[in-house]
């Protein structure tokens, strides 16, 4: 039998490098030659795309945390301790993406840069984080669905590395690390031969694709999670996060399309 992956990649002495880190750092890279290369086909000093990156991830990271421990508020305020011990697990992807856009918002305007043209250059990379980082809570055992057989596993013809590590307390649990990053990275693939389809989409449509891409997979992968965030009783946060966003983006690409004379995305 394959045993379950080491989460810990290296560890010396006070010092521990885990594979989540690793995998999200990787994906932050990738994310960001991307989009340096886009920006420079656009004609967008990349130089800017940088600075955004610098201010970008540190508050998503801060923003991820933050609703975290809003929505387990009740552990958290009786272990005040835990609250910076992100290590320990606990961080939302949705807090993440409000706090970058956010600064997105805040950026663009300070530097007086064309806000649906850098949201359309990002949209792609931050697709590309989200793919790689799933395969982070695939390393920790985490972000997974309920009680499966190991049958059901071996016909989606996965890995049996996979498989194993989804023996988590016993059982067999579905991958939905698997299925998101599966739908990410299709996602990815739609926006990639859309955007390169002259006088297809307009400015501001890929960010608004994405969206709508990731907000409609969300909603009923979440349903599928056994270690939701909740807002009281049965109701899902990111579920009511996903509906949200998927109609405001709908509502604001046919309102753009009806009401202005878009420029095409280049």
């Amino acid at each position: 039998m394959i045993a379950s992956l080491n989460p810990i990649f290296w560890q010396g002495g006070p010092l521990t490098i885990r594979w989540y880190g690793i995998l999200i750092a990787c994906g932050a890279i990738i994310g960001v030659w991307m989009a340096l290369r886009e920006a420079r086909r656009q004609k967008i000093d990349p130089d800017n795309i940088v600075d955004l990156v610098l201010w970008g991830v540190p508050f998503a990271l801060i923003g991820a945390r933050l609703y975290y421990v809003a929505f387990e508020w009740p552990f958290y305020s009786q272990n005040p301790g835990e609250i910076i011990k992100i290590w320990h697990g606990g961080i939302a992807i949705y807090g993440g993406l409000l706090a970058a856009f956010i600064v997105t918002l805040v950026f663009t305007h300070q530097r007086q840069l064309p806000l649906w043209s850098i949201l359309d250059i990002a949209a792609p990379s931050v697709l590309v984080g989200q793919i790689v980082g799933r395969w982070g809570n695939f390393m920790n055992q985490e972000a997974f669905g309920a009680i499966t057989s190991q049958h059901f596993l071996q016909s989606l013809r996965l890995p049996p590395f996979v498989i194993q590590q989804m023996l988590i307390n016993g059982h067999y649990r579905q991958p939905t690390f698997l299925y998101e990053s599966s739908w990410n990275l299709l996602g990815l693939i739609i926006i990639l031969i859309l955007r390169r389809r002259p006088g297809l989409l307009k400015q501001g449509e890929v960010f608004l694709t994405y969206v709508m891409w990731y907000a409609w997979g969300r909603f009923f992968i979440e349903g599928m999670r056994t270690d939701s965030l909740y807002l009281t009783g049965s109701l899902r946060i990111s579920q009511i996060l996903s509906v949200v966003f998927f109609l405001v983006a709908g509502i604001i690409w046919f309102y753009r399309r009806r009401q202005h004379k878009l420029p095409n995305y280049l």
